[in-house]
Parts: structure tokens; C-alpha cells; sequence
């Protein structure tokens, strides 16, 4: 696992398709759903008609974790979904990058949301250790 100055990431030897499935399954391992996917590649597409590498944002959240905190801190809601990107950055190699929470809540000054986040990481480097496994 590398760790960026806002996540975590690693590299899967496998197509955006491919890689997207195992993303899924291993934040869904850990508690979180897939609540939103954007297609960033067709979007530029559609909208700027620029060509783009395969690349997609998908919005996860553990339902459980997004509660604890949203009863803390209503506006945490800005901040929700934990967001994570696919990233074709050559044929059959995908870049997946997850939001650190540690990085995403330092804007709160709620000492309570603290474990909250702690929890987050924990699962989310929990979602990249078992990519690397694969």
C-alpha cells in the first residue's frame, strides 16, 4: 500500500472492469456499499468530447459509520461519500485509490468524530491490504 497525501493506493495487474468488481467486493467486506459511480472517461466524453483513460469515482459508505457521524456532525454530510478511483493507467494495470478519513474529517473540530474516523481507516486499509493480496 502506498500512501498519498490524501489516501491510500495500490496497483491491481487487471482491467478497470475487472479491478471495479474486486473493489466491490472488498469494501463490501469491510461494510461498505457503492452508492454512486461516475464513468469520469464517457462524462469528458459526452460533455467536453475529450478522450480520457478508463477512470471511474465510486462513492462508498458504510452505513453504520456515515450514522455515527452524521449524528455528531450534521454538515459531515459534505464530506460523505468516502470516495475511490479506478484508474486504467496502462492496459491490464488499474490504479484504485481510497480517501484517507483522517484526511477527509481534519476539517471537523470534533474531537468525538475521532474513533469514527479511526474506524473508517482502519477498514478502508483493511479494503487495499486485501486488494494486494489478490
Amino acid at each position: 500500500m502506498d500512501k498519498t497525501a490524501l489516501g491510500f493506493k495500490t496497483q491491481l495487474h487487471t482491467d478497470i472492469v475487472t479491478a471495479q468488481t474486486k473493489v466491490t467486493d472488498a469494501l463490501k467486506s469491510q461494510g461498505f456499499g457503492v452508492l454512486t459511480e461516475i464513468d469520469v472517461k464517457n462524462t469528458l466524453k459526452q460533455k467536453l468530447n475529450v478522450d480520457f483513460r478508463p477512470y471511474k469515482i465510486l462513492g462508498a459508505c458504510n452505513p453504520n459509520l456515515a450514522h455515527q457521524a452524521l449524528e455528531l456532525e450534521p454538515e459531515v454530510g459534505l464530506l460523505l461519500p468516502c470516495n475511490v478511483t479506478l484508474s486504467e493507467i496502462e492496459p491490464g494495470v488499474t490504479e484504485v485509490a481510497i480517501i484517507d478519513p483522517l484526511v477527509m474529517l481534519g476539517v471537523v473540530q470534533n474531537p468525538q468524530m475521532q474513533p469514527i474516523a479511526d474506524q473508517a481507516r482502519q477498514r478502508l486499509e483493511k479494503v487495499i491490504d486485501a486488494l494486494q493480496e489478490e
